[in-house]
């Protein structure tokens, strides 16, 4: 897998950029709330911007193209000036400065946009000079921007981009011992995760929801938790030494929260996170582990299991071993902890992260290779 970084790219004087960016942040009353993913492509920006290059974002915000990018564009300004937001897609650019910066309307209000029209890509290939991808994190969709657009413009890698790469990659040769811990709530869409890292992890933590879909597989009495109901089989987690599940859940009925055996769950109880004796067995394996990769949180944030996540979170952030965390939900825990730079690398992607687990590469990146 061979692309480009922007640093071979060439002169950038004058160049106008179509630089794809994930700036589909969370908001709050109508502003940033996290930003996270605007920081990590800041180093991009802030280069083209210093070659005195005609920058000119695409994005997207939500899911069905209604909200407007005019949030982030204004939180942007105390970063990056001067910048603007059009929604025309050619009125602005023609008379863009050298070094200066604007914002395409969210790519979304175009349904064109999310099923790689390849006319679409040519109205937008028609406002710039070349290309960059520096949003991994949307990467894996096979969309417009991302994919049929930079087969139409040279094309380079955003710094952050190029990161991502480089650090996921280092897990399909990890150091020993290796800790795969795997949290969240769907198994389906990490089955294939699961299967491949089992050839490469010394042992796979598998706590959230994902483990109460292998007990109830395993017999147990599940109740009213949450559990994936999709059919498949699950036989090589059963029957691998190197899978470890919680010992110990926190289960809700009625009467509050309780800890019990995962095989004393009970048909009115709702398991909601791993138990105490799980967190402490799971702090010693890191302890152990000279290379961790964690993804997915252990309880259910929206129900307020939180403190087992963040308590992991915390220990994992003073292993002295190299840590790759990612994911949603976990970078929510690791923000609020304030320990987004405690990690070794901190990935900006939740599916993309996944898929490049499982596949070694994704759809933006392949558009990317010579």
């Amino acid at each position: 897998m061979k692309f480009k970084s922007i640093r071979d790219a060439g002169e950038l004087f004058g160049k106008k950029v179509l630089l794809r960016l994930d700036l589909n942040v969370s908001l709050k009353d109508g502003a940033v709330f996290d930003d996270f993913r605007i920081k990590g492509s800041l180093p991009t920006l802030n280069y083209l911007k210093d070659a005195d290059a005609k920058i000119i974002i695409l994005s997207h915000l939500g899911e069905g193209g209604t909200e407007t990018l005019r949030p982030v564009a204004d939180y942007l300004k105390v970063s990056l000036l001067p910048i603007k937001i059009d929604v025309s897609l050619k009125d602005r650019v023609a008379h863009m400065q050298n070094g200066e910066v604007i914002i395409l309307e969210n790519l979304r209000q175009d349904k064109r946009e999310v099923v790689n029209d390849p006319e679409f890509a040519k109205e937008l290939a028609s406002l710039g000079d070349i290309y960059v991808n520096d949003a991994f994190s949307v990467s894996h969709r096979n969309h417009t921007s991302i994919v049929a657009l930079p087969k139409l413009l040279p094309h380079y890698a955003g710094f952050l981009l190029q990161s991502e790469v480089e650090n996921l990659s280092k897990l399909f040769n990890p150091d020993h011992p290796f800790l795969f811990i795997l949290g969240g709530a769907k198994f389906e869409t990490k089955i294939n995760l699961v299967k491949k890292f089992l050839d490469i992890a010394d042992k796979i933590f598998i706590g959230g929801a994902l483990s109460n879909t292998i007990f109830k597989k395993m017999g147990y009495e599940t109740g009213v938790s949450l559990v994936d109901e999709k059919e498949m089989n699950l036989d090589f987690v059963l029957n691998n030494k190197k899978i470890v599940l919680p010992m110990d859940v926190t289960v809700r009925d009625a009467m509050g929260d309780s800890v019990k055996l995962p095989d004393q769950v009970l048909k009115n109880e709702n398991i909601l996170d791993m138990g105490p004796e799980s967190l402490e067995a799971t702090k010693k394996m890191i302890d152990d582990a000279k290379y961790i990769l964690w993804n997915g949180p252990m309880g259910n944030f929206e129900k307020g299991l939180k403190q087992i996540t963040e308590d992991l979170a915390t220990h994992l952030s003073k292993s002295g071993a190299k840590t790759i965390v990612g994911g949603g939900d976990t970078l929510t825990a690791i923000r609020d902890l304030d320990l987004v730079d405690k990690f070794t690398f901190t990935s900006s992607g939740g599916g993309a992260m996944l898929d490049f687990l499982v596949n070694g590469t994704l759809p933006g990146i392949e558009a990317l290779t010579f």
